[in-house]
């Protein structure tokens, strides 16, 4: 394995749709080590597969990336408008755009008989796993084409005959590599078929291209999610064929991310990538922190991180091999955590558009548009806030001039109307004695509680009910600071009419 004195890790995602949780996964736990270590970040895109590819799927990964904080140091970046651009030494970092490279180590390996044309047909692949299925064999390559004569492999390519180039792996021996998380993994040989490093469209599959390019790149450590465990033996007779042992990567797989029943979550299980929580107004900072446990110990009581305490106690130790469990609820609770630590500032800022896009807040008069009053809002509403997309759905009182209230809604327990009146008529008189500058929380607060002295219920109950038409919000000193003085008074003297 590489001992290098310098970290160098990679996340390498393939274009082809939107960054997924478990990308998100392996991306920021790359971050992690390279921060924690001193190291560097690379983001290498590997769009081989070409079938698959989505148009603006990498300015898409690359955006999810900045949104969530994950930081690069080579590779794959954004030019600061719609496109993207690439920095660092070992590029490019785009696979499609290094062929010529991976078709010199192709050649290589064909050269020293270690690799070989293969012209079956998929026809003939098909019915061949189908007759190993029907016997109960493993699926796997038999070797059709491993033995073909020097003559009829340049006859066939004469002839333009379509074929991949597949690795040479021997009948006996095992391969062995100690992972990081799992420990020792040992696999035989021959259960190990004679895979495809090079597909027909003069492609690499992803076998070769990440061997190669990490190991030009100088990758020191591979991070990568458990379903790539089968595949590290097939990596490591490649480093081994082309003599590249000594500076293998260290190789850590992390636990599957899994849903509540215990199975690996699948994108079919609606909003599973980065940009659904995004849009459904989740900080970027819960998020990752979110992110950060599955599959992560931190073995201590802290439960609530930033990025910066992530960095610093982050090491592979703690990551433990069990998955972890998907859980909307936990995310939830996390968030909410994160945005009650938000000055009022921040939180407006990141909730604002949110707040733009609902029909109460367009259709509400310009004064409840003020950053000032929306601050307000967010005072009231951060403690209970678990995402942006929350704020003001239950409070739309504070946006609207026609708050219908009756004197059901406005009677404490048995009271009767004159009651409920003239306890309006107290609230109303003594807020009224609050000049405007004088209009802020403690003071409404004391104001109401002394003029309710040992009956609270009476005096409160029917204010808060008049200030906002409705049987559950916030306590009605908050309400009265945030609406402010004029629509207060205005709207305990409209209820004061009405009875």
């Amino acid at each position: 394995m590489k001992n290098n004195k310098e970290v160098r890790v990679r996340f390498a995602p393939s274009p082809t749709g939107e960054l997924h949780i478990g990308g998100l996964r392996t991306a920021l736990t790359n971050f992690l080590f390279a921060r924690n270590k001193g190291g560097k970040m690379i983001l290498r895109i590997e769009d081989t597969d070409r079938n698959r590819l989505v148009e603006g799927a990498t300015d898409r990964i690359i955006e999810a990336m900045n949104w969530a904080g994950i930081e690069i140091d080579e590779g794959v970046c954004s030019d600061g408008g719609e496109s993207t651009c690439q920095k660092g030494e070992f590029g490019p970092y785009v696979q499609s755009e290094r062929k010529g490279i991976y078709q010199k180590y192709v050649d290589k390996l064909v050269e020293e008989k270690k690799a070989y044309p293969c012209f079956c047909s998929s026809e003939r692949l098909e019915e061949m796993r189908e007759e190993q299925m029907k016997n109960k064999q493993a699926p796997g390559y038999d070797g059709h084409c491993r033995e073909l004569s020097q003559e009829e492999v340049d006859s066939k390519i004469k002839n333009g005959e379509p074929h991949v180039v597949r690795f040479k792996v021997s009948d006996s021996g095992t391969t062995l590599h100690n992972d990081l998380v799992f420990g020792k993994i040992e696999v035989e040989n021959r259960v190990l078929d004679d895979f495809v490093i090079m597909k027909s469209d003069g492609f690499p599959t992803y076998h070769l291209a990440c061997v190669v390019d990490d190991h030009l790149m100088k990758i020191s450590h591979v991070f990568r999610g458990a379903e790539w465990i089968a595949s590290t033996p097939k990596h490591i007779l490649l480093y081994e064929a082309f003599g590249w042992t000594d500076e293998m990567p260290s190789f850590c797989h992390m636990p599957s991310i899994l849903n509540k029943n215990k199975k690996k979550l699948s994108k079919r299980e609606g909003s599973v990538s980065v940009a659904d929580f995004k849009n459904e107004g989740y900080p970027p900072e819960a998020l990752v922190n979110f992110i950060a446990l599955l599959g992560w110990n931190p073995k201590t009581e802290q439960e609530i991180f930033s990025m910066e305490e992530l960095i610093d106690q982050f090491s592979i130790e703690k990551i433990h091999r069990a998955g972890g469990v998907f859980d909307l609820d936990r995310l939830a609770w996390i968030s909410a955590q994160h945005i009650k630590k938000m000055s009022t500032e921040d939180l407006y800022v990141q909730s604002l558009p949110f707040l733009e896009k609902k029909e109460f807040f367009k259709n509400a008069a310009e004064n409840r548009k003020t950053k000032d009053f929306v601050k307000k809002l967010l005072e009231i509403e951060k403690e209970r806030m678990e995402k942006f997309t929350q704020v003001g759905e239950k409070n739309q009182f504070f946006f609207s001039d026609d708050i219908e209230v009756n004197a059901d809604d406005m009677r404490w327990k048995d009271s009767k109307d004159t009651d409920t009146k003239e306890n309006l008529q107290k609230g109303f008189d003594v807020l009224e004695k609050i000049g405007e500058d004088d209009w802020k929380l403690e003071n409404i607060e004391s104001t109401l509680l002394e003029a309710a002295g040992d009956k609270r219920g009476d005096l409160l109950f029917p204010v808060r009910a008049a200030l906002t038409g409705q049987k559950r919000s916030p306590s009605p000193f908050q309400v009265a600071w945030v609406l402010g003085r004029e629509e207060s008074l205005k709207r305990i003297k409209k209820a004061i009419d009405s009875l």
